[in-house]
């Protein structure tokens, strides 16, 4: 390093000393849930979907959200339909399950650590706690992500069998166009169909349209109709981004963002003018991509998307980072989860910038930042990390503009997975970026 670069490193380093909060206890967010103010939107990041403390601050930081200011809301990096089973737990619906243990043991798709694990326990069994002493309004929980094109049609096949089934016929002309491709899993459906003028997307089109046609009739049920509807958009969007995922470049990644940034969209609209929704996504979901090298190569982001059309209504994006630790994370796509040494972050990342202002926790806000406008190397780690080899892990920031704040976590641990082996024909969770 040369003597110019280290001296801007150290002054950096003293105005993260001195504008930095310290973040030991639950009450060091009261200065963060003073800044939030009446923001609607408030996205909670992580740098890993595999560490303990993300899940815990996170879970934190809702917790006050939904006590103190209302929130209506958790909407997860996660698929629809198994999230929406937790969702019923959580408020309690009958037949909904007799723990949230056993329907996240029903969280199969690999990385079954990222949503199966006792970190996510502790925040459902509180959320139905805090639900049972509600008689309306109680807290949601579900997934924004656009993977489950069968799971989704199934859950339709279920819904209506019970609650319409006349309407059946659309539903189970969608899942025989599927069948000629003889797969039950994304990828392969797209290799098998690439180049076949054929494919199944005017029948999931159909069922989309016919799910909305009914709708008005399933009144005594609003939020399973809502769910019924969003899985049909699933189906459709899955189906768009496997086909897509073939011809490569970045449009699945776009694809994948609008879905969850329409599903927000739609949660909002479903839960009236008042509702406020809580997002926990990874950093380079949640993080503006017009702060990153990502808008050179025309990726969009929802934490671009929501400050986008959501400026006035409040949009409030939190990062998260650590310097070294451990955490979940696989060798390869599919492989067994473990338990992996988090080496400490390279020189002159963001990282490395506030561990040493401190090796403490801390807390940042981006207006304290503001004169912060080069590029700093910003690590992601993905579900496919390799410690060994983590020059491919910085995504080049400008972070007082990808993010509202900054909580920095100087040592962290791997989260606590329930310990349950994934689906092999799955399409792996946040294919094919890992993030």
């Amino acid at each position: 390093m040369d003597q110019v670069t280290k001296h801007i490193h150290t002054d950096i380093e003293q105005l993260i000393k001195e504008v930095s909060h310290p973040l030991e206890t639950d009450t060091d967010l009261d200065v963060l849930l003073s800044e939030i103010g009446e923001a609607r939107f408030v996205l909670l990041g992580e740098a890993s979907h595999g560490t303990h403390e993300y899940y815990t601050w996170r879970m934190h930081i809702s917790k006050r959200l939904i006590r103190e200011k209302n929130f209506s809301m958790i909407a997860v990096e996660g698929d629809w339909p198994d999230c929406y089973r937790l969702n019923r737990y959580i408020k309690g619906y009958e037949n909904s399950g007799e723990s949230a243990k056993d329907i996240l043991k029903a969280f199969n798709r690999w990385p079954t650590w990222m949503w199966a694990n006792w970190e996510i326990v502790a925040l459902a069994e509180w959320l139905r706690e805090y639900n049972s002493g509600r008689s309306s309004g109680k807290i949601g929980f579900y997934g924004l992500d656009v993977y489950s094109l069968w799971e989704s049609m199934d859950a339709i096949f279920a819904y209506l069998e019970e609650k319409d089934p006349g309407a059946l016929q659309v539903v189970q002309e969608a899942m025989d166009c599927f069948e000629p491709f003889n797969v039950k899993e994304g990828f392969s459906y797209a290799e098998r169909s690439y180049g076949i003028p054929s494919s199944c997307e005017k029948e999931v089109e159909d069922l989309l349209v016919n799910i909305r046609n009914r709708m008005p009739w399933f009144d005594k049920d609003p939020e399973g109709a809502f769910s019924a509807e969003q899985n049909a958009l699933v189906a459709v969007n899955a189906e768009k981004y496997y086909q897509t995922m073939l011809k490569g470049g970045e449009f699945t990644w776009n694809i994948r963002d609008r879905h969850m940034f329409d599903t927000v969209n739609r949660l909002m609209k479903f839960h009236g003018p008042d509702a406020k929704i809580i997002i926990w996504e990874h950093n380079t979901h949640i993080g503006d991509a017009r702060a990153t090298d990502m808008k050179q190569t025309g990726l969009i982001n929802i934490g671009q998307l929501l400050k986008e059309e959501h400026h006035k209504e409040g949009v409030y994006r939190i990062g998260f980072g650590s310097y070294e630790g451990n955490v979940m994370a696989g060798r390869n796509w599919g492989a067994p989860m473990k338990r992996m040494r988090m080496p400490r972050a390279r020189q002159g990342s963001w990282e490395h910038l506030l561990h040493g202002a401190g090796a403490h926790d801390k807390l940042l806000f981006s207006r304290d930042l503001k004169h912060l406008v080069s590029p700093v190397g910003h690590r992601a780690i993905g579900v496919v990390y390799d410690p060994d080899y983590e020059y491919g892990n910085y995504v080049p920031s400008i972070i007082p503009e990808r993010y509202e704040a900054f909580i920095h976590l100087d040592k962290t641990e791997a989260l606590h997975p329930l310990l349950i082996e994934p689906d092999s024909l799955q399409m792996p969770e946040t294919y094919p970026w890992g993030i």
